[in-house]
């Protein structure tokens, strides 16, 4: 299953507010990005963590986002900073293929392969 990375009990926000393949914009940096995973708290280390500008709560979903017109990056970002993206514009990164099948209606469509269930 691709959406959920790891799957922490207890603790932490119990809903993820952005699904895969929503677009969303960070609220503090205003870039614009695409769901591709969660994590249902932070999952990375303690040096990242302590590096991280913002600092946000580890206790809530970690979104792991392909940022749009970056030549390829990608970023972990918490729920608490992203908002959804109203532009209904599509994103431009180079691995949006291997995630989704089409843009529709301001998101975009899962393959086969990386849908839940699967």
């Amino acid at each position: 299953m691709l959406i959920r990375i790891t799957d922490f009990e207890g603790g932490g926000a119990t809903s993820v507010d952005f699904p895969l393949g929503m677009v969303v914009k960070h609220k503090l940096y205003h870039y614009r990005g695409v769901i591709v995973a969660h994590d249902m708290q932070c999952a990375a280390g303690d040096k990242w963590y302590e590096a991280n500008k913002t600092q946000p709560s580890r206790d809530q979903p970690w979104y792991h986002v392909l940022v749009h017109e970056t030549g390829g990056l990608s970023t972990y970002v918490a729920q608490s900073n992203l908002e959804c993206d109203v532009s209904g514009q599509p994103i431009n990164h180079p691995r949006l293929g291997s995630y989704f099948s089409e843009f529709r209606d301001g998101g975009y469509v899962a393959k086969e392969s990386h849908s839940l269930g699967e």
